[in-house]
Order: structure tokens, then C-alpha cells, then sequence
């Protein structure tokens, strides 16, 4: 699980690293995670790909689990399904109130 303390169910913040979900969330944008968020296609998520976490966009085709950057020039990731999923996000977090959003 992700460190920090946190209980397993309790929702968490984390600072996005990149720009591979731009321009939705920006580099250094903090997002609101719940691991008791609903699984479902379309949603933000922190997933565990290949041993790391990863933030995608998830998208459900045919059974399968995708995870797919905003951001072009990123590959589409395959995850063998929901338990690799741990946290959805549920808030963007910014300096300005124009720059909040809620998902889901």
C-alpha cells in the first residue's frame, strides 16, 4: 500500500509528477484518493503497474483493464484487473478555487 500513515479505507493526497495527465491534472497538482472509490471505466486512478504506482485514467473494454495517460506520447497499459487498482481519485486540489474539481 501506499505509505503515510494512512488507514487502508481513508482517503489520501498525493502531488502529481509529470505531465502525462495534462492538461486535466498538472504537474504538481494535488488529487484526492479513496481506496474505497467505485471501480469504474472512465475513472482516475492510482493503480500498481509493473511494482509502481502509476495515475491513469482507466478505461474497461471487453473485461479487460486499461490504464491510459491524457497526455500523447504515453503508452496504454494493460492491468490484469481490479485488484491492481488502489485508490480512485475523487478531488483535484489547486491554488485557486477555479483550479478545484470533484470526480466521479
Amino acid at each position: 500500500m501506499i505509505e503515510g500513515g494512512c488507514a487502508e479505507a481513508e482517503p489520501f493526497a498525493l502531488q502529481v509528477l509529470g505531465d502525462s495527465m495534462a492538461p486535466e491534472f498538472k504537474h504538481g497538482c494535488i488529487v484526492i484518493v479513496d481506496p474505497a472509490g467505485v471501480i469504474q471505466d472512465g475513472a482516475y486512478v492510482i493503480a500498481m503497474h509493473e511494482g509502481e504506482y502509476i495515475f491513469r485514467q482507466l478505461r474497461i473494454e471487453e473485461g479487460r483493464y486499461y490504464l491510459h495517460a491524457l497526455a500523447e506520447g504515453y503508452p496504454r497499459l494493460e492491468i490484469s484487473g481490479p485488484g491492481d487498482i488502489k485508490g480512485i481519485v475523487t478531488q483535484r486540489a489547486g491554488r485557486r478555487r477555479s483550479e478545484h474539481k470533484h470526480y466521479v
